[in-house]
């Protein structure tokens, strides 16, 4: 074993007192921002996607959402959106069903049309589906 080999070994261990710390506090950091984000359905969301009428009419959408934490698993939520033909606000009630999906009702009280809200989240990102007689809307919002 040479010189080289001998110094190369006996570095890891200090190597590795600086090291270890390090990662855990990384780990801790990644710890922390999981538990955040999937406790995160609270705040403010915006995104977009489509909606579809029952007359089979099909039109883009651009929404603002904001969720409040009602009691330990279940959040209101309030949400506008436009399209080309006009703007609407709904409010809904959910409660969590699974580790980051969430189920309720939503009513849009202008044009007393109410549904199902399904919201599966995903870090900063979130699938909504909303489904009524009237017909659906398919959104993907972020934070």
């Amino acid at each position: 074993m040479g010189g080289g080999d001998l110094m190369r070994q006996s570095s890891w261990p200090r190597i590795a007192a600086v090291a270890a710390p390090l990662l855990l506090a990384g780990l801790a950091v990644l710890h922390d921002d999981a538990a955040a984000q999937s406790a995160g359905l609270e705040g403010s969301w915006h995104g977009g996607g489509s909606v579809a009428f029952a007359s089979g009419q099909q039109e883009r959408a651009q929404c603002r959402a904001q969720y409040r934490r009602a009691s330990g698993n279940a959040y209101t939520v309030t949400a506008t959106c436009a399209t080309p033909s006009g703007r609407a606000t709904q409010t809904a009630t959910l409660r969590q069903v699974g580790g980051n999906s969430y189920q309720g009702q939503f009513h849009n009280s202008e044009y007393n049309v109410s549904g199902t809200i399904v919201v599966t989240v995903g870090g900063n990102r979130q699938s909504v589906r909303l489904t009524s007689e009237s017909g659906s809307a398919s959104l993907e919002l972020r934070r």
